[in-house]
């Protein structure tokens, strides 16, 4: 080999060195200059990223404020209970979960799976409740399989409990969980998908006053997720305590009375305006909205076509039949249309614009004024009276008394009903009002709705002689008192209504039965009819029964009024034969309670 071959030219091969060497020391500079960012310029974030992978914070839940009658008396409760929620993005295999976990609940797996998937992806990192109401014995195995299950979360969890189940149900209301949507829609107030929410009834009303503040637990974990100590605690507020004007005995009596009966009771404070029974019936437990609804058993409920679900005391919308004829008696008196010695004949039926009326006492009553009018319920007296007044002074008269509108009381849901009038009949029908119409209004049929609670705020109207009832629900301390304010009728058109109410219980009336000894009760009865005169003898004759509507509506004592009682039968017949006697046990338990 010659000596020119002894040398070799390593030139480009120091370049391509140089070139790794610089690539490799700009990768060292950029890996040192990123983890002196990390670690300097943003340590912050990564420290907070690492204090959130040890550090839980759980929600306390907050129970409700008790609700109790005017005494004291509980009726809201709260309970201890547990609940156990899902947290989807701990799970590690999310079928494979659902399938052990629906196992050792004993929830079906597609029912699991759309509980969890309710919220959509929204609500991925939210706790999803899949089992409320725990008992002891079922906390414990998923206490004991924390680690298998680091998806589950177990909360103590306070549980609505009405005391007295049914009683004072539709006053009460009842709770359903958030859902979702509301969630997202609504912000609910801070609350999660999942808390219980006031649905209907005193738990609606109030929901903000009753619901709490929630507290919160931070606490240190380790990488399993096991507690390993508190942090922090901010404990919850329970919600405020709430005294209604009920009061429990009055309460249960009515619901008694009620019993395998539809219909509604109500009794209020006259002096104060306070209700002090509401009842409705058929009704239902609330405490089974608490424990979640089976399918089946939800459409049962809602599906009933008795409606136990429905406070016909504020919702039921009824014709009020002759417990009208106190309107009447005071309108005509008021306007002049009739005064107290103004008498009219009953003979048993009468000629109206062609057509025959009849009298419910078919030999007659012979002459009738307003007092002995309202005593006996005489429908050819009122038939009489409302040809003269016409629909429009009966309607305004029938507005200027509280009907055709809401009372005010503090319950979501009541309804206005409808006092007729020609300008009505046009808007709501495009057709003017026939005078014979008006014959059927006067004695509290046609299209004249009232609810029952309407009813009692117009019998304590009357017992005041014109000052209007507000009637409520919630207690103030010291007691609130009624509006001064009257109506602008005068005082003395009262009087002999209120004289023909006092006979009607006192005198032989149609609702003696009634009467309270010692109590001096002043009443209406009231029969409506649901089916017309024509149908019903066309049943009669086939030996088949049709039943009115029953109706009582009265206050005691007479002076210095203190308690008025309005019941409503549905299909019970005769007013004084079946709602009367249901108001007096009411009317004599007030007595000997309050005497």
């Amino acid at each position: 080999m010659g000596p020119e071959k002894i040398y070799e030219d390593l030139s480009l091969v120091r370049g391509r060195a140089r070139k790794v060497l610089g690539v490799v020391a700009a990768l060292f500079v950029g890996v040192v200059l990123y983890y002196w960012k990390v670690q300097v310029l943003d340590y912050q974030k990564y420290w907070k990223l690492a204090e959130a992978n040890r550090l839980r914070e759980r929600t306390l839940s907050a129970p409700r404020g008790v609700i109790m009658d005017r005494n004291g008396t509980i009726l809201a409760d709260n309970t201890a209970g547990f609940k156990v929620s899902f947290i989807r993005e701990n799970c590690r295999d999310y079928e494979d979960s659902l399938r052990r976990i629906g196992g050792m609940l004993g929830i079906e797996e597609d029912a699991l799976r759309k509980r969890i998937e309710k919220g959509g992806k929204k609500f991925f990192f939210e706790p999803a409740v899949i089992k409320d109401n725990l008992a002891f014995e079922e906390v414990a195995p998923i206490e004991a399989r924390k680690l298998e299950f680091p998806e589950l979360v177990v909360e103590v969890d306070p549980k609505r409990l009405y005391r007295f189940g049914k009683l004072a149900a539709h006053v009460l209301g009842y709770l359903q969980e958030l859902t979702p949507e509301e969630v997202e829609r609504e912000g609910a107030g801070g609350r999660r998908w999942g808390d219980m929410i006031g649905r209907t009834g005193i738990e609606r009303q109030y929901d903000d006053r009753l619901v709490g503040r929630d507290g919160r637990l931070l606490e240190i974990v380790d990488n399993v997720g096991k507690s390993q100590g508190e942090l922090g605690r901010e404990d919850p507020r329970q919600g405020e305590n709430m005294r209604l004007t009920l009061d429990y005995d009055l309460q249960k009596t009515a619901e008694e009375l009620l019993e395998g009966r539809e219909g509604a009771i109500v009794v209020l404070d006259v002096v104060r305006d306070e209700v002090l029974a509401m009842a409705s019936y058929p009704t239902y437990d609330p405490n089974k909205f608490i424990s979640r609804f089976t399918p089946d058993e939800w459409m049962d409920l809602v599906n009933d076509p008795s409606y136990p679900m429905e406070n016909r005391a504020i919702r039921g919308l009824y014709s009020p039949g002759s417990i009208f004829k106190i309107v009447m008696g005071i309108a005509g008196l008021d306007a002049g249309f009739v005064n107290e010695s103004n008498a009219v004949f009953c003979g048993g039926s009468t000629l109206i614009y062609g057509h025959s009326f009849s009298c419910w006492f078919k030999p007659g009553h012979g002459l009738m004024n307003v007092s002995s009018g309202i005593k006996n319920s005489c429908n050819i007296y009122f038939y009489s009276l409302g040809r003269r007044m016409g629909i429009d002074a009966i309607a305004r008269y029938g507005k200027m008394m509280g009907l055709g509108a809401k009372t005010g009381i503090d319950l979501p849901g009541e309804k206005e009903g409808l006092v007729p009038s020609s300008e009505w009949k046009m808007k709501a029908m495009n057709a003017p009002w026939f005078p014979g119409e008006t014959i059927s209004v006067a004695i509290g049929q046609g299209p004249l709705l009232v609810t029952p609670l309407q009813i009692a705020a117009l019998t304590a109207l009357v017992a005041k002689r014109g000052v209007p009832s507000h009637p409520r629900l919630l207690a103030s301390d010291p007691p609130g008192h009624a509006d001064p304010r009257r109506v602008e009728i005068r005082p003395s058109a009262f009087e002999s209504v209120i004289q023909g109410m006092w006979r009607s219980v006192n005198d032989e009336g149609t609702g003696r039965s009634a009467k309270v000894a010692g109590f001096d009760v002043c009443g209406k009865t009231g029969s409506t009819q649901v089916v017309s005169t024509e149908r019903a003898e066309k049943l009669a004759r086939q030996n088949r029964e049709v039943k009115t509507h029953s109706w009582f509506s009265g206050f005691a004592p007479r002076d210095n009024p203190r308690v008025a009682v309005t019941v409503l039968v549905e299909y019970g017949g005769g007013g004084g034969a079946t709602a009367a006697p249901l108001a007096r046990q009411l009317f004599d338990l007030f007595r000997r309670k309050y005497d």
